[in-house]
């Protein structure tokens, strides 16, 4: 038996038979065996300085990619320090595998070093998680595990998978044809019932004023999704996760005429994509002209979640959109006057702010703005950068502002600190690409060490620090709404430049405009790369104008909570 395999060497060929080819992580003794039969396997690891980065880093290929990223993370606290980029993972909807290894089973229940109970722990903000106790469940749960995280049976997210120590070490004695035998998942087309599609498409040549709104999955459905823009003559708005799907400069994007867009529209497709916060959870208070929503997608989660459909397309994007334009989507009756009205006023407000963006001078304080920093980030962004935001004051302005043909931010969750791995991941999976992150002071300290893993990996990235000093949005609301008793959000006179150079990056600090161009050619012809740049805390975000900061009762923002509560008053005052 002593040429058989060990239970850590067959789920490491599962692995690569299953596709995974990087993995990120940080060693520790409960996974050593299966960290050592990967790079055995030629799988690359990407160590890097905390876990939560490794699972952030697995997320951030998954997105760019397409394929499921993978971390393995340590027992014990390295789980826990997991478990919030595991949570991002799981809100974004990003397919992610966990992997760590547990109390030897001899250990169980005797106060075991780094003995938590790591399932209980991971399975409130995973699709699935489990130990695997049996040599003989170490495929099918696998299996499972990478089916689950991909979306079958569900929502895509993350899932979680142990195996103890004195598991991994064991000889495997199952059948090792079935090793060879797995291959890449990939989710499968759904077609949806004909009667959907063709009830969806009798609303959409009714319609006068249609609006698509898109989700993650239209990335994979471009050239379907233009093809039906075209043909609805629909106008487009994308988010956060759909950026990239459908280029900025589309004739039907009005991305500056968003909240208008969303009141005005009579009849409202959503691809793929939950009715959150950012959409007011499709209130009719946030769309009030919508007769109808057309709702396309997988799961309950995309169809009927906080605003039940209307009319439900359950497929995936590209069938879905397929089989709509097969039926006929060609408005009978459009509203040619406000398509063009609206495609007017979004240019004229595009225009206005890049106008506001070239022309915003320093702050009291002396230091440049947030929009001079975007903009000359923005002069050195081509058509295939990866661009990254990360931060609470300086997301708000790079949201509208900075440009890339990918985008990648905090997500939903407002996961704070995913600016450095998220970056990093993205010049790994794609070195011919430029790759930026533009980060605030605050969230650059929560992964600023793993600098140093892209430094070690030659990840070629360039992180921008856009250094105010403060945790500004918090800030200004400590002033405004509690008397000016600011504490605990100074972050004042930290050289963040100097932290980058120490970790081997090269590093510049900034104080005013004109040095900042320069400092960034230097910093993509030199990358890995630290940026610091002095930002002006006068700077009021668009975040916290728009009532972001208050956490309003029933929406996010400031003005959709005044019309929830005036939609809700009559109910409440009965």
């Amino acid at each position: 038996m002593s040429d058989r395999p060990s239970v850590a060497e067959v789920l490491a060929e599962a692995l690569v038979a299953s596709g995974v080819r990087r993995v990120f992580g940080l060693c520790g003794g409960h996974i050593q065996e299966m960290w050592d039969a990967l790079v055995r396997r030629d799988v690359q690891i990407v160590d890097v300085r905390h876990e939560a980065s490794a699972v952030y880093m697995a997320h951030a290929s998954a997105e760019l990619t397409g394929d499921l990223g993978v971390a393995l993370v340590t027992a014990g606290p390295g789980l826990t320090n997991a478990l919030t980029a595991m949570s991002n993972a799981s809100v974004s909807r990003v397919p992610v595998l966990v992997l760590s290894g547990s109390t030897p089973r001899p250990q169980t229940g005797m106060t075991a070093m780094q003995d938590v109970p790591q399932v209980a722990l991971a399975a409130p903000v995973c699709r699935r998680a489990e130990s695997v106790r049996h040599q003989r469940h170490v495929l099918d749960r696998l299996t499972a595990s990478i089916r689950a995280a991909c979306g079958e049976g569900g929502e895509p997210g993350a899932t979680y998978l142990d195996l103890p120590t004195d598991l991994q070490t064991e000889r495997y004695v199952g059948d090792l044809d079935a090793v060879a035998e797995v291959t890449p998942y990939r989710l499968p087309e759904h077609v949806p019932a004909r009667a959907q599609t063709e009830a969806a498409a009798a609303a959409l040549r009714a319609a006068k004023r249609p609006l698509v709104i898109a989700g993650r999955e239209a990335i994979q459905a471009s050239d379907v999704l233009q093809e039906f823009l075209d043909r609805t003559g629909a106008l487009y708005l994308d988010t956060g996760e759909s950026r990239g799907a459908v280029p900025s400069d589309h004739p039907a994007a009005v991305p500056a005429m968003r909240a208008r867009a969303m009141r005005e529209a009579d009849v409202v497709v959503v691809l793929a994509r939950r009715l959150d916060f950012q959409l007011g959870y499709g209130s009719p208070a946030v769309f009030p002209g919508a007769s109808r929503f057309v709702r396309i997608g997988r799961y309950r989660e995309e169809l009927s979640a906080n605003r039940i459909g209307d009319l439900e397309v359950r497929g995936d994007v590209v069938s879905a959109l397929s089989a709509l334009l097969e039926a006929g989507v060609e408005p009978d009756d459009a509203d040619a006057a406000w398509r063009a009205e609206m495609l007017g006023a979004n240019a004229d407000r595009v225009a206005g702010l890049a106008r506001k963006i070239a022309s915003q001078g320093p702050g009291d304080d002396g230091a440049m703005h947030p929009y001079s920093l975007l903009a000359a980030v923005n002069e050195r962004v081509d058509e295939t950068t990866v661009a990254v935001a990360d931060g609470g004051d300086i997301l708000s302005f790079a949201r509208v502002a900075l440009k890339g043909q990918r985008y990648l931010d905090c997500g939903p969750l407002g996961c704070l600190g995913v600016g450095v791995p998220f970056a990093t991941s993205a010049a790994l999976a794609h070195p011919e690409r430029r790759v930026v992150a533009v980060v605030g002071d605050g969230s650059f300290g929560f992964t600023a060490m793993d600098v140093d893993t892209a430094v070690r990996h030659g990840a070629k990235a360039v992180f921008v620090v856009a250094n105010n000093g403060a945790w500004n949005i918090e800030r200004y609301d400590q002033l405004e709404r509690f008397d000016g008793r600011l504490v605990g959000v100074d972050l004042p006179g930290v050289r963040y430049d100097l932290l980058g150079r120490a970790l081997g990056a090269h590093a510049e600090r900034v104080e005013t405009v004109d040095e900042l161009g320069p400092a960034l050619d230097r910093a993509f012809e030199n990358a890995p790369a630290v940026v610091d740049v002095r930002v002006t805390r006068d700077a009021v975000s668009p975040d916290y104008l728009s009532g972001l900061a208050e956490v309003p009762p029933y929406q996010a923002l400031r003005a959709w909570n005044e019309a929830e509560e005036a939609r809700l008053a009559p109910t409440e005052h009965a």
